[in-house]
């Protein structure tokens, strides 16, 4: 182990030699994770509990931690947490909410259903927030331990669900409530139930916790739980771009208040050379880049082709429309792509199906997404939201031959997300917490998103995205336009 950077040394005798709850700022690259391993090398005379933000940090980190510390992630501490409160084997389920829903809308009269069908997808998305929230139905909120109430919860945001969706949700939340008391859960749950509804919390004298920036406020309530003494909290305000699947807003500086928490920092990066540090100056005016680090390469280019691309290299961007068209593209040149953490693209094959006929022309199926488009937004849904889907859907349907119909369409989306190429293409939101020797920033004029308005929480959101996209690079990073790929044949 390298020895600590003052920053570094400052934070580890923090943690030794006083009793205060930390709060560390690490910022891109910054060695976050060396830190936490410095600290419990020096603090041995304590059990310590270090909580992961998913599985693969959790078992990094069993790997780099000393014997004395317990890593773990949040959900598998509150999965156990709840198995001994109804003392029985859970079973988990990924699909049960989709099944609950399914199960109400079928019980439902018939001329009532096609409108909860169509409403499906955006339904299972509120009740997901809703359990990450801490949001409990009324039915009940008698026996709950910590719930947020109906007022209080859609306050948050302001693209609350349709007045018709109301009820469903509820009816959801409280099928999945009484089937987790049976044994039945989701990942949600883990945390979900125990946090509302009570078990027996292990306690430790000192706490250590990663990604603070994005926890949501159900993970707030389940620290107080377990930290009965001490809480060193690591994570970067910068990067929190995850508001839009609950994340709780300005969740670093409410947790520095609420547990008086004494704020270090780590602004040296071992990551981002010097030319992407001097870049993310407009973010983070107090990056730092290590001793010795290279210069590295930061480029636009007006025009670029497959060429330009090298194997292990990430093509990162805002929106996941460009991507799917630069990987048709880059596709047609012989070069093989992956798109990473694309859980939408099972959806965006089902909707294809659902346009028309299987012979509809192209034509056809812009204008059928046109219309689709625009009954949505009638219906006050999300405007990014369907924005975005209509553009991912144009690009699917894009002709490659002449004769191009929806059947084509829908089995070359089919074979774009089965795809496992060298070249990984991701949205900004699932670049977090990776890097890459090169990264290819793709479209970066659509950061921030046009939706979002200067000043507002979302708009902040925004910068924090384009931060995040531009420091995942160790050597080079290129700034290139949809509309600069040169190259591909057009269709005969």
């Amino acid at each position: 182990m390298h020895t600590p950077t003052p920053e570094q040394q400052a934070i580890i005798d923090a943690a030794k030699g006083s009793v205060d709850n930390l709060l560390v700022n690490a910022l891109a690259g910054a060695a976050k994770t060396t830190t936490l391993e410095m600290v419990c090398n020096t603090i041995t005379d304590i059990p310590i509990l270090s909580l992961a933000f998913n599985k693969r940090i959790a078992d990094e980190m069993k790997k780099r931690l000393p014997t004395h510390v317990e890593a773990r992630t949040m959900n598998s501490l509150g999965h156990g947490v709840w198995a001994q409160a109804i003392a029985r084997k859970l079973s988990v389920d990924p699909n049960k909410t989709i099944g609950i829903a399914r199960a109400i809308i079928k019980e439902m009269p018939k001329l009532k259903q096609d409108r909860y069908w169509d409403a499906l997808a955006e339904v299972l998305r509120w009740v997901r927030i809703a359990k990450r929230d801490g949001y409990v139905p009324p039915s009940w909120r008698s026996i709950a331990r910590f719930h947020m109430d109906t007022e209080a919860w859609l306050s948050r945001y302001r693209d609350a669900p349709e007045d018709f969706m109301y009820q469903f949700i509820d009816d959801i939340l409280d099928r999945s409530i009484s089937a987790a008391n049976a044994g039945g859960i989701d990942f949600d749950d883990q945390i979900y139930m125990p946090v509302c509804f009570g078990g027996q919390w292990s306690k430790f004298p000192l706490v250590l916790i990663d990604e603070f920036q994005d926890l949501n406020e159900l993970q707030h309530e389940m620290l107080s739980k377990l930290a009965v003494k001490r809480l060193i909290g690591v994570g970067d305000p910068w990067q929190s771009i995850y508001g839009f699947r609950g994340a709780k807003q300005n969740g670093m500086a409410s947790a520095q208040e609420r547990w008086n928490m004494r704020e270090l920092t780590l602004s040296t990066t071992f990551r981002v050379p010097r030319l992407g540090v001097e870049r993310a100056w407009f973010r983070v005016p107090h990056m730092r880049a290590r001793e010795g680090a290279p210069d590295g390469r930061v480029e636009s280019l007006a025009t670029w082709d497959a060429s330009a691309i090298p194997d292990g290299a990430a093509i990162v961007c805002r929106n996941n429309a460009p991507l799917f068209a630069v990987a048709l593209k880059l596709l047609r040149q012989r070069r093989h792509v992956k798109l990473i953490g694309m859980d939408i693209g099972s959806g965006l094959v089902r909707m294809l199906k659902r346009l028309g006929p299987l012979d509809m022309s192209h034509q056809q199926m812009v204008d059928a997404i046109d219309v689709w488009a625009m009954e949505q937004l009638r219906a006050e849904k999300n405007e990014e939201t369907i924005t975005e889907k209509a553009e991912c859907l144009k690009v699917l349907c894009a002709p490659l031959a002449a004769h191009w119909t929806l059947y084509e369409a829908i089995a070359n989306a089919e074979d774009l997300f089965k795809q496992n190429g060298p070249i990984q293409m991701l949205s900004g939101h699932k670049a977090k917490g990776l890097e890459w020797d090169t990264v290819f920033h793709l479209d970066p004029w659509r950061v921030p998103s046009r939706f979002t308005r200067e000043g507002t929480e979302e708009w902040e959101q925004e910068q924090n995205v384009r931060y995040v996209i531009e420091t995942r690079f160790k050597h080079e990073l290129f700034l290139i336009d949809t509309e600069g790929f040169v190259g591909t044949e057009s269709c005969g």
